[in-house]
């Protein structure tokens, strides 16, 4: 491990949320818009959390299968850096929401097994970055943020990738430092695992998730 991981803490939704993830040294700030999820924002909420975060923290945006109209809404009223497509989007679909609104997109895709991965072949074709996490259980209402892994031993040696990306999935400040060595991982996210409650983050857990991943 060393200083250059960097950490992305995503489902922010309050104004200390973001001034913690700062302070903390994460790299990314998530804002979820998803209206199942107890971390869902308002673009009025998000847009005052994106004008509060300090220059160089990278605001994404999380949404799932959105069409034009969302997206077109979120990014008039939202300042943002990225936009994190989490739902079942085609490489189509990206390929078309990154000519449409000039920003980077991160496609998260989902592992359960060894299979799973021709999937990141695939999507790093149209993709900027790309966000490695545990596949939903079935019937799951939420497409990420249910505090699962998947088995890392799947990732390990496999630093080809041709874009950029993110180990997320069931990650706490216990288990972080054992993930990066598994995956050899540079990038990591972490939502429920830095809560107290479903959509609450706790500054202390923030702190040493960031701690633990770059130690």
């Amino acid at each position: 491990m060393a200083a250059d991981i960097r950490v992305k803490v995503c489902g922010l939704s309050t104004p200390q949320d973001v001034d913690c993830v700062a302070r903390a040294g994460a790299a990314y700030a998530g804002f979820v818009f998803f209206e199942k999820s107890p971390r869902n924002v308002s673009y009025e909420t998000a847009a005052t959390l994106a004008a509060a975060a300090p220059v160089g923290l990278c605001k994404v945006a999380l949404t799932v299968n959105a069409g034009d109209a969302e997206l077109d809404a979120l990014t008039e009223a939202v300042p943002l850096d990225m936009l994190q497509l989490h739902g079942k989007e085609t490489p189509q679909r990206v390929a078309e929401v990154k000519a449409r609104y000039g920003l980077p997109v991160m496609k998260a895709i989902g592992v359960a097994e060894a299979a799973d991965l021709a999937q990141i072949d695939i999507y790093s074709d149209v993709a900027d970055q790309l966000l490695i996490d545990a596949k939903p259980p079935k019937g799951a209402d939420l497409p990420g943020g249910n505090g699962l892994a998947f088995d890392w031993r799947l990732l390990a040696g496999r630093k080809y990738w041709r874009k950029p990306w993110m180990l997320a999935g069931g990650l706490t400040p216990d288990n972080v430092a054992e993930a990066i060595r598994m995956t050899g991982a540079r990038q990591v996210d972490v939502s429920s695992g830095v809560e107290s409650a479903p959509g609450v983050k706790d500054a202390d857990l923030i702190r040493a998730f960031v701690e633990h991943a770059t130690a």
